[in-house]
C-alpha cells in the first residue's frame, strides 16, 4: 500500500473521531441543562475546562471530543483556548490530532496566545507521526502575524523535502496563506514551488499547480520541465487537482503550440485557387508545410480524454473547455455527450453547464444538433434553466428542425411562468429573422397571441413583431390595422409604445387608422406613461407632415399639452418638435429637412443572442458566467504564429533510471514468480508499478471510477490509431496484439498485488514511495523518446516497445483471448454511452471484456426503474375552487380570491405555490398595486411584481410564493393600492402544504416501516357502498391532499405519497377496504401534527356520502 493511500487512513482516524465528538455532545449537553436556562452554557464550558486539566488521558481526549463536536456544529468555543493550547506538547497522537484541529480553527482569532506555543509547533515539525508534522505547519501558516513569517518559511521549506508525500501536500497549501501574509517572500516562495512541481507523488501535483497559479502565473518556464510529468499523472491525481492542472495546462498549450485550427483554413484556401493560380504561386503553396500536431499537444489531448468520464462535474467541465480552447475542431465533438451527461445533475450545475453550452452552440451547431431533446423544458425546472435552454433551442434551430422547435415553443408560450413565456416570444423573433422560410408562420402566430388574457405575453408579442415589421413592412399593413384594433386594450406601456412606433414610421400605408389612434391618445395622453408619450408626439409629428389636413389641430393640441408636462424629456422633446416641423420666422434651416428627418428609412433591428460575445472569456471560469471580468481571472492568449522551441520540454534522465531499477531490483527479491509472465525484468518493473498506482488510486476515490479509469488507459492505445493516419497495418496489428498481452499480465499482477496487501505495514510502506518514485522516473524517461520522434503519433510508441518483448510471449498464449481483443476497438463501452438518445443498446460481446464489477456499477447507472428513487411527480388533480382573500366591500373595489395550482414554486424549493386574482370592481383605475410583508411568524412570502394599473371591470392573475414552514397557520399581510391598505392572510389546507412524489411499491413498504409509533396516526372508517361506487377512494384523497398514487398490486388497498414543500418530509397515507364496508386509514409521516390533522380531514372526506 502507498504512502498516500496511508496518509488517508489516518486522516480518515482524526475525522472518525471528530464525528464521535458530534455523537457524543448531546447526551453530555443535556446533563448540563439542569442548572438553569442561563447558566448551563457558563456550567458546561465549566466542566470542559476542568476535564481539560486533568491528568487523565481519557477525560482530556473526551473534552476535546466534544469541543470538535461544537465546532462542528457552528458554536463557538473560543474561550476555551488557553485549556486547549496547554494540550500540544500532549504525548497522546489522538488528542495531539484533535487540539491541531482546534487550533487550526481559533489561531487567527487569538493570535496572541497561538505565538506562546510556537515552540511547540516547531518541534512537533519533527515528529515522526507525519499527520502531526502536517497539522503542525497547518497550524503555523493559520497564525497570520507578521512577526513569524522567518519561522513560516523556513518550517515551509524544510516540509517541501519532507518523505511524506502528505507534508509536502500541505506545505503546498502552506505557500498560498505565506504569500497572502506576505507578498514580499514570493522569490523565496517560487523557489519551493520549483522544487515541489519536480515532485512524483499525485497527492503534492494537485496542491503545488494550486499554489503556482495563485502566487506566480506568468512564469510558465517553470512548467516545461514538468508538463509531460503532469500530463501523465493527471489521470491519478485527485479530482479538484485534477481541476487545478487542466485549467493551467489550457493557458500553457495556448503559449507553447501553434493552432490546430489553421489546419483546416490552409487546406480550403489551397483548393479554391488551385485553377486560378500561376505556377510561381503553386510553388509559394507547396511550399507551405501542412499542420502537424506537437507531440506533446497530442499527449495533452490524449491523458484528459479518459477524465470526461469523471463523476466530479467540474473535472468534466474543465476537460470540455480544454477541448474547445485546444483541440482541432473535428475533436471537439468528443465532450458533447459529456456534457449532455451533467445536466442530469443538480439545477446549479445544470446552469453552468447550459451557460457554457449556450456559448459553444452559437458558433458549431453541430455538435448539440442530435441531442436536441435534452435541450426540451421541462415544467419541474426553474426559470433560470428553461431560459437557458430555450437559449439552446434558439441557437441550434435550422431549416430541418425548425418545425419541431417551433411546436415546442408553441406549448412553453403557454407556461404560467411569466417571465419564461415572455423570453419563448423573444426566441420565436429570432428563429423567424433567421430562418425566412418561417417569418410569415412566426408573425401569424405572434398576431394570435395579441389577443391573450395575459398582457405580459400581449406587450412581448408586440415587441417582438415590431421587430419583424421593420424587415419587410411593405406586405403586412394588415397586421398593423389589427394592432391598432387592439390598442385600447393593451396596457403595458411598452405595448402601447410600439404600436404607436409602427403607426407612425408606417402612417402612409394605414392613412385612415393613424389619425383616429392619435385623437384617441389626445384624449388620454396626460395619463399616460412617459414612454408613451414620447412616442405619442413622434405620431403627431409624423402625421403633421405627411396628413396635416386631418391632424393639424390635434398636433398643436398633443404639442400644448407636452409644452407643460411634468418631465423635462417631454417638454424638450415638444419645444424641438415644434420648432421642426411648424415653420415660422425664428425656424431656422432645418425646418426644411423634418421630413427626411423625422421619415428617414431606419435599418431593421439585428436579434442577436445574448451569449454571442462571451467567448472572449475562457469557457468554466466566474467571468464567462457573470460575462463581467472577475477578479483573478487569467486571461487565454493567443496562439503563436510560431511555435516555440520543443526541446525546453526534455527532461535528460539517462542515469537515474539505472539506479531506480537497482533498487527496485533490491527492495522486490521475492517476486521471481511473476517472470512467468514478462520475460523482461523491466516490463515486469513498469507493471507492477502500475498496479500500485492503481491501489494509490482505490484508496483515494471509489473502486468503480479507478476500475473505469484503468479501462478506460488501456482503451486508449487502441485510440491513439485515429490519431495517426500514415501508420502501417502492420504496425497496428501488433500493438493491438501487444496491448492483450499486457492487459492479461496487468490483471495477473492485479491479483498477485491483492493477495499481498495483507502482510506487515511498514514494508508496504517503503515498496509503495519506491513504487511512486520509479513509476515518475519512467515516466520521464519516455519522455524525450516522445518528442525527439517529431510525428504525429506519439501514442504508439509505448505499445510498440512493448511488442518487442511481447513476440516471445505469444506461443504461449491461445487464440481465443486474441479473437476478443480484435471485437473490443468496434464497439468501446464507456460511461458516455449510457445516454437517453443512443439508440443502440448493450449487445453480449460487449459484457465478455468487461469485469463483473465494472458491470454491475454500469447497471447502478442506466436509467431503468429499477433503483429506489423517490421524485417529485406532477399533481393527480388541481382543485379549480379559489378561496376568497379581500371582498369589494372591504377593498373598495378591488377584490382578491387565491387558489393553490399544486405546481412546484418557482421562487423556491421550500415555498408552496399561491395564485391570485385581482379584479377592479370600482368605476376607476387602480394603480400601484403591490403586497408589503407583516407576518412574524418567521414565514417567507415572495411577493409578486407591482400590477402598475389596473382598468374598471378587468383582472389579472399574479404568482407568489409562500413558506408556510409546515404549519396550517395563516400567512398575514397587507395588499396595497396606491392610496389604500388593506390586512388580508391566507389560510392554507394541510394538503396543500406537499409536494406528490412517486415511488414503488417495495419503497412505501420499507418506507412505511421506518415510521411507526408516535410517527403513525390510524382510524378505521365507514365507507357506504354508494360510495365507493360514485367515487374512488383515490380520487376522494387526491382532492383532500396534493398527493401521489403509488401503484399497488391489490385492488383493496390505496396508497399514495407526498413531501412537505418546507422540510422535504415524506408524508404516507394508505387506505385498506375491507369487506364490511369499513376502511382502515393510516397516516405516517415524523410531523406528528401534520399527521393528525391530514387524518382528521380524509376522514371527514372518505366518510361522506
Amino acid at each position: 500500500m502507498s504512502a498516500n493511500s496511508l496518509s488517508y487512513n489516518d486522516q480518515g482516524g482524526a475525522e472518525s473521531a471528530v464525528e464521535v465528538g458530534q455523537e457524543t455532545t448531546p447526551t453530555t449537553s443535556s446533563s448540563g441543562a439542569g442548572f438553569g436556562l442561563f447558566s448551563s452554557d457558563y456550567k458546561k464550558n465549566d466542566d470542559l475546562k476542568e476535564m481539560l486539566e486533568s491528568s487523565k488521558e481519557s477525560l482530556k481526549l473526551e473534552a476535546m471530543k466534544r469541543i470538535v463536536g461544537l465546532i462542528a456544529k457552528g458554536k463557538n468555543a473560543s474561550e476555551l483556548f488557553p485549556a486547549v493550547v496547554k494540550n500540544v506538547a500532549s504525548k497522546n497522537i489522538e488528542l495531539k490530532k484533535l487540539v491541531y484541529v482546534y487550533l487550526v480553527r481559533y489561531a487567527e482569532e487569538q493570535q496572541d496566545l497561538a505565538l506562546l506555543s510556537i515552540s511547540t509547533f516547531q518541534r512537533a515539525l519533527k515528529d515522526p507521526n507525519q499527520l502531526i508534522r502536517a497539522s503542525a505547519l497547518r497550524v503555523l501558516s493559520s497564525i497570520r502575524v507578521p512577526i513569524i513569517v522567518p519561522i513560516m518559511m523556513l518550517a515551509i521549506k524544510e516540509a517541501a523535502t519532507d518523505l511524506s508525500p502528505y507534508v509536502r501536500k500541505t506545505a503546498a497549501h502552506a505557500i498560498q496563506k505565506l504569500y497572502s501574509l506576505d507578498p514580499d517572500q514570493k522569490d523565496h516562495l517560487i523557489e519551493v514551488i520549483e522544487k515541489l512541481l519536480k515532485d512524483k507523488s499525485t497527492l503534492v501535483a494537485g496542491s503545488v499547480v494550486m499554489a503556482f497559479e495563485e502566487v506566480c502565473p506568468d512564469r510558465i518556464d517553470l512548467i516545461h520541465k514538468n508538463y509531460r510529468k503532469l500530463c501523465n499523472l493527471l489521470v491519478d491525481v485527485e479530482e479538484w487537482g485534477q481541476v487545478v492542472i487542466i485549467n493551467m495546462l489550457t493557458r500553457y498549450a495556448r503559449t507553447q503550440f501553434i493552432s490546430p485550427w489553421k489546419e483546416d483554413n490552409v487546406y480550403e484556401e489551397n483548393s479554391e485557387k488551385a485553377f486560378y493560380e500561376s505556377d510561381e504561386e503553386k510553388k509559394e503553396v507547396s511550399q507551405s508545410k501542412p499542420y502537424i500536431m506537437d507531440p506533446d499537444h497530442r499527449l495533452l489531448l490524449r491523458n484528459t480524454k479518459p477524465l470526461l468520464q469523471s463523476r466530479n462535474t467540474a473535472v468534466v467541465m474543465s476537460v470540455a473547455q480544454l477541448y474547445w480552447h485546444l483541440a482541432p475542431k473535428h475533436e471537439v465533438s468528443i465532450v458533447t455527450k459529456s456534457l449532455v451527461r451533467l445536466l442530469r445533475s443538480h439545477r446549479e450545475v445544470q446552469y453552468i453547464v447550459l451557460q457554457n453550452i449556450a456559448t459553444m452552440s452559437i458558433q458549431r451547431k453541430g455538435m448539440f444538433e442530435p441531442y436536441m431533446k435534452s435541450f426540451y423544458v421541462r415544467s419541474t425546472d426553474a426559470t433560470h434553466i428553461k431560459i437557458l435552454k430555450l437559449e439552446i433551442l434558439t441557437n441550434l434551430a435550422n431549416d430541418a428542425n425548425i418545425s419541431t422547435i417551433l411546436r415546442e415553443f408553441q406549448t412553453y408560450v403557454k407556461s404560467q411562468d411569466k417571465a419564461f413565456a415572455a423570453a419563448t416570444i423573444q426566441a420565436i423573433g429570432r428563429c423567424a429573422t433567421h430562418i425566412s422560410e418561417v417569418t410569415d408562420t412566426c408573425l401569424n402566430g405572434l398576431v394570435l397571441l395579441l389577443s391573450n388574457r395575459d398582457e405580459t405575453v400581449v406587450a412581448e408579442s408586440v415587441v417582438v413583431i415590431k421587430k419583424l415589421l421593420q424587415t419587410q413592412p411593405s406586405q403586412h399593413s394588415e397586421i398593423i390595422k389589427h394592432m391598432a384594433k387592439l390598442f385600447d386594450n393593451i396596457t403595458v406601456s411598452m405595448a402601447r409604445a410600439s404600436i404607436l412606433w409602427l403607426i407612425g414610421e408606417y402612417c402612409e400605408r394605414v392613412p385612415k387608422i393613424a389619425p383616429d389612434v392619435l385623437r384617441k391618445m389626445a384624449k388620454t395622453f396626460t395619463s399616460e406613461e412617459d414612454i408613451v408619450k414620447l412616442q405619442t408626439v413622434n405620431l403627431a409629428a409624423k402625421l403633421y407632415l405627411t396628413n396635416s389636413k386631418q391632424t393639424k389641430l390635434l398636433t398643436q393640441y398633443i404639442l400644448n399639452l407636452g409644452k407643460y408636462d411634468q418631465n423635462y424629456d417631454i417638454r424638450d422633446r415638444t419645444r424641438f418638435i415644434r420648432q421642426l416641423i411648424v415653420p415660422n420666422e425664428k425656424s431656422g434651416a432645418l425646418s426644411k429637412y423634418a421630413r427626411r428627418i423625422l421619415l428617414a428609412p431606419k435599418p431593421a433591428p439585428v436579434l442577436e443572442s445574448a451569449f454571442k460575445d462571451r467567448d472572449r472569456f475562457q469557457l468554466g471560469t466566474l467571468s464567462h458566467t457573470l460575462n463581467v471580468k472577475a477578479t483573478g481571472y487569467l486571461e487565454l492568449s493567443d496562439w503563436p504564429e510560431v511555435a516555440p522551441d520543443q526541446s525546453v520540454r526534455n527532461v535528460e534522465v539517462v542515469e537515474p533510471v539505472k539506479e531506480w531499477t537497482e533498487t527496485l531490483g533490491k527492495a522486490k527479491p521475492a517476486k521471481s514468480d511473476d517472470k512467468f509472465y514478462s520475460d523482461s525484468g523491466e516490463e515486469e518493473e513498469e507493471e507492477e508499478e502500475e498496479g500500485s498506482s492503481s491501489s494509490e488510486d482505490s484508496s483515494s476515490s471509489s473502486s468503480e471510477e479507478s476500475d473505469s479509469d484503468e479501462e478506460s488507459e488501456e482503451k486508449s492505445g487502441s485510440q491513439s490509431d485515429d490519431d495517426s493516419d500514415k501508420s502501417s497495418s502492420q504496425s497496428e496489428k501488433s500493438s493491438s496484439e501487444s496491448d492483450s498481452d499486457k492487459k492479461k499480465q496487468k490483471t495477473l499482477k492485479n491479483k498477485k498485488l491483492q493477495q499481498k496487501k495483507k502482510p506487515i505495514p511498514s514494508k508496504k510502506d517503503s515498496d509503495s514511495e519506491e513504487g511512486d518514485n520509479g513509476k515518475g522516473a519512467e515516466s520521464e524517461s519516455s519522455s524525450p523518446g516522445e518528442s525527439s520522434s517529431g510525428s504525429e503519433s506519439d501514442s504508439e510508441s509505448e505499445p510498440d516497445t512493448d511488442s518487442d518483448s511481447g513476440t516471445e510471449q505469444k506461443k504461449t498464449v491461445k487464440t481465443k483471448p486474441v479473437k476478443k481483443v480484435e471485437e473490443k476497438p468496434q464497439k468501446e463501452i464507456s460511461l458516455l454511452d449510457l445516454d437517453d438518445f443512443s439508440p443502440a443498446p448493450v449487445t453480449a460481446p460487449k459484457t465478455s471484456i468487461l469485469s463483473p464489477s465494472l458491470l454491475s456499477d454500469l447497471d447502478g447507472l442506466s436509467l431503468s426503474n429499477t433503483s429506489p428513487t423517490i421524485q417529485v411527480s406532477s399533481p393527480v388533480f388541481v382543485p379549480v375552487k379559489s378561496h376568497e382573500l379581500l371582498h369589494r366591500m372591504t377593498g373598495k373595489g378591488l377584490t382578491a380570491q387565491y387558489h393553490f395550482p399544486r405546481q412546484p414554486c418557482i421562487y423556491g424549493n421550500s415555498m408552496v405555490s399561491v395564485q391570485l386574482t385581482l379584479t377592479n370592481n370600482a368605476d376607476h383605475a387602480l394603480e400601484d398595486i403591490h403586497i408589503t410583508e407583516k407576518t412574524t411568524t418567521g414565514q417567507k412570502i415572495h411577493r409578486f411584481n407591482p400590477v402598475e394599473r389596473l382598468e374598471p371591470e378587468a383582472s389579472i392573475t399574479v404568482s407568489m410564493g409562500i413558506d408556510f414552514n409546515d404549519s396550517t397557520q395563516a400567512a398575514s399581510f397587507q395588499l396595497c393600492t396606491k392610496e389604500d391598505q388593506f390586512s388580508v392572510s391566507i389560510h392554507p389546507a394541510v394538503g396543500e402544504l406537499f409536494l406528490p412524489v412517486t415511488m414503488s411499491e417495495k419503497d412505501f413498504s420499507n418506507e412505511q416501516g421506518k415510521l411507526l409509533g408516535m410517527n403513525e396516526s390510524s382510524a378505521t372508517i365507514t365507507m357506504g357502498p354508494e360510495t365507493l361506487s360514485s367515487q374512488p377512494v383515490s380520487k376522494k384523497v387526491v382532492s383532500v391532499a396534493n398527493m401521489g398514487v403509488v401503484p399497488s398490486s391489490s385492488d383493496n388497498t390505496h396508497r399514495f405519497a407526498a413531501k412537505t414543500t418546507s422540510s422535504g418530509t415524506l408524508v404516507l397515507v394508505s387506505v385498506v377496504l375491507k369487506d364490511d364496508d369499513t376502511a382502515q386509514l393510516t397516516v405516517n409521516t415524523e410531523k406528528t401534527v401534520i399527521g393528525s390533522m391530514l387524518l382528521r380531514d380524509l376522514k371527514t372526506a372518505l366518510t361522506q356520502a
